[in-house]
């Protein structure tokens, strides 16, 4: 796929930790994470992601969505979001999501891969109404 280089380079299974902060910089939760990033190929699928969460007091949850191609970007459409990701002249992903279950609430993230590609990071910023009222901070590593 040529198409989406940089979406390409995060296939693989990464882990590491989710951190949900609230604008005044109060933590609001954190997470032990497991994210498998596919490209199927299939049905019209470019992109599958399999999000796996675990709390501090062991709580799991699962969640998975799918990618499809509209050209110059990937389109997203999971129960409780829509929206599309598309790349930077630099090779960093960037993500718009509109919030299904929370109305008048969407988020932006912006991820970078680290040199030799075994590390990144995610940072969400959360909007509600136009007003900031939450980021979430991701570091992950790259495990296969």
């Amino acid at each position: 796929m040529t198409r989406f280089p940089a979406h390409l380079a995060h296939e693989g299974i990464w882990e590491g930790k989710y951190r949900h902060v609230a604008a005044d910089g109060q933590v609001e939760g954190q997470f032990r994470s497991r994210v498998t990033c596919e490209f199927p190929m299939t049905d019209g699928v470019i992109y599958r992601q399999t999000t796996e969460l675990w709390t501090p007091e062991d709580v799991y949850s699962k969640a998975t969505f799918e990618g499809l191609d509209r050209g110059d970007h990937l389109y997203y459409d999971a129960p409780t979001f829509h929206g599309k990701s598309w790349e930077t002249e630099g090779g960093h992903l960037m993500l718009n999501l509109i919030r299904k279950d929370e109305p008048g609430a969407y988020f932006v993230e912006l991820i970078i891969m680290g040199e030799g590609e075994k590390h990144r990071a995610r940072t969400w910023h959360w909007f509600k109404d136009g007003q900031l009222y939450r980021r979430t901070l991701c570091e992950e590593s790259r495990v296969s």
